[in-house]
């Protein structure tokens, strides 16, 4: 049998295998030097993509003394001719020395290969191939150790270049998406970063190759932790003693010995990015602070999730291209029920505790004004309403938290709907957030339980609105007196109840009077007409919602 080249895509090396840049039997038997000589590949045929990490001659019999494993032997076997006790020892000693392959050239020693090496290379599953044709050695040690060098050098080369260039970045203060993005330009292949049950934590790459990867993640990241997946090469993430997740390069085709240094480089950056709390903008900031930080493994979920939730409610990507990173999150999606919550906390880690609590799988994210995303993904045969009330009343059980509210949409039977059901419950959200009666609502409100002020929330950003507020408001807006809106907000917001309102302001009766004269003045309204009041009110509401 002939040996055939290499294919480009090299198999995977072995966890115990040298890592530094070699090259396997198969690439060393595809040279065009070699073939010159006619290999034929006897035995372990099996084993071609050993690594050679050095190409020796030795014609001894007890070679296996000098060797430190992963060489090509060569041999005329001039020593061993003759003599078939030497000759299975010979074998036998090269694999006890764990070396890559044994080369034997044909010639008046064995004008054949000899059936006892043959035999006991194919017992030990060592390569042994021999050469047809006259062959100078010096020749094969020349061209093996020279590409051995070239290719040390350019994978030291590599490592260096991503190490200072990702320093650089850190140093700039640059995002870790940043830094991956990085990784998977150098890498030419997507990149994951999962805590250690294989939940994505977060990507790089182009989408469409990273979609394909996360498609049936857990499966083939687990085919990638145990060595059989081909291109597959990860990389430990341990801070301070502890290993906490991992990075991957998704079907990598360059060299192995390239991508394994390139992953350890990544996988340095990124646990010296979190020792340094993060390049975000929020440095050194606690695990209480708005959006979190990079600072620990729960708050790489966490980016991960606020990722997911910001591009479900932009709709910058539709909806079902988006399920294989949800399902990689860890989140089921498969025949279930979606129910989008906007909470007003800042505390996800406490959000996070009550889902664990009661058992209900979902992810969430903090958001902007101290505010947290919440989507949970339920069976269809349980009760969507009950849980989430049962959801906002253990939430609302801490003294410090008696008064959150948790802003909710109704549950969304197909994924399709996510993203409107998450924007429906950030409006609902910020409906409440400025409303008097804040305090008075009940512990899960939706869009229902808003009235007025959720429509005209709904409908902020339409021209005709704002126009419309402009205009009635105009006499107030322009003055320089900002208290009259204020006590125009909360005569409204209280039904017009003189008394309350000046309660509220700690103004006299009549003090008030002269205020809400001078507000009917400036606007030229009559706030006894219910129309004319109802007109304002409006208007005020979606000034507010505009300024919100």
């Amino acid at each position: 049998m002939t040996a055939t080249p290499a294919t480009s895509g090299t198999p995977a090396v072995p966890a115990h295998q040298p890592w530094e840049p070699a090259l396997s039997v198969r690439q060393v038997l595809g040279l065009e030097r070699v073939l010159a000589g006619q290999p034929e590949v006897v035995a372990g045929a099996h084993r071609l993509d050993r690594p050679v990490r050095w190409v020796h001659v030795a014609e001894a019999a007890d070679v296996g003394v000098m060797l430190s494993g992963g060489e090509m032997v060569l041999t005329t076997g001039v020593l061993l001719a003759g003599d078939e006790d030497k000759q299975g020892e010979y074998i036998r000693s090269l694999h006890r020395a764990e070396a890559a392959a044994v080369v034997l050239g044909l010639g008046r020693a064995f004008p054949a290969p000899p059936d006892v090496m043959r035999r006991a290379a194919d017992r030990c599953g060592l390569p042994m191939v021999v050469l047809h044709r006259p062959f100078p050695f010096a020749e094969l040690t020349e061209e093996v150790q020279s590409r051995l060098l070239r290719r040390k050098f350019a994978a030291v080369s590599l490592s260096e270049a991503v190490r200072t260039e990702l320093t650089g970045l850190i140093t700039a203060g640059a995002p870790v998406q940043r830094l991956l993005d990085e990784v998977a330009r150098h890498g030419g292949c997507p990149v994951v970063v999962t805590n250690l049950a294989h939940r994505v934590l977060a990507t790089a790459g182009e989408r469409p190759a990273v979609d394909d990867v996360l498609r049936d993640w857990e499966r083939i990241a687990r085919q990638a932790g145990a060595g059989t997946a081909d291109g597959w090469i990860r990389a430990e993430l341990t801070c301070r003693g502890e290993r906490w997740g991992r990075l991957v390069l998704c079907g990598y085709r360059g060299d192995r010995a390239a991508g394994r240094l390139l992953a350890e480089r990544a996988a340095e950056a990124l646990v010296l990015h979190r020792l340094l709390g993060g390049g975000d903008g929020r440095r050194g900031a606690g695990p209480g602070s708005a959006g979190g930080t990079w600072d620990s493994p729960g708050s790489w979920e966490e980016q991960s999730a606020r990722s997911l939730l910001t591009d479900l409610v932009s709709g910058a990507v539709p909806a079902r291209q988006l399920l294989p990173r949800a399902r990689a999150a860890g989140l089921p999606v498969n025949r279930r029920v979606f129910v989008p919550l906007v909470v007003g906390t800042r505390d996800t880690a406490r959000l996070d505790r009550v889902l664990r609590l009661l058992g209900l799988p979902g992810i969430v994210a903090g958001l902007a004004d101290d505010r947290a995303a919440v989507l949970l993904s339920l069976a269809p045969d349980q009760d969507a309403r009950a849980l989430t009330a049962h959801f906002a009343a253990r939430l609302r059980s801490a003294a410090d938290a008696a008064h959150t509210v948790v802003a909710a949409a109704d549950a969304r039977a197909d994924w399709a709907d996510v993203p409107a059901g998450l924007r429906e419950a950030q409006q609902v959200a910020d409906a409440v957030a400025d409303s008097p009666a804040a305090l008075e609502l009940p512990p899960v409100v939706r869009l229902r339980d808003v009235h007025l002020r959720g429509l005209v929330r709904l409908l902020r950003d339409d021209p005709h609105v704002q126009s419309f507020a402009e205009r009635e408001l105009d006499g107030l807006l322009q003055g320089p007196d900002g208290d009259l809106l204020s006590v125009l907000r909360t005569y409204l917001a209280t039904g017009r109840n003189k008394s309350r309102t000046a309660q509220l302001h700690h103004v006299s009766r009549p003090a008030l009077y002269r205020r809400l004269e001078a507000i009917q003045g400036r606007l030229g309204v009559d706030l006894d007409d219910f129309e004319q009041a109802a007109s304002v009110h409006i208007a005020l509401l979606a000034h507010d919602a505009q300024q919100g």
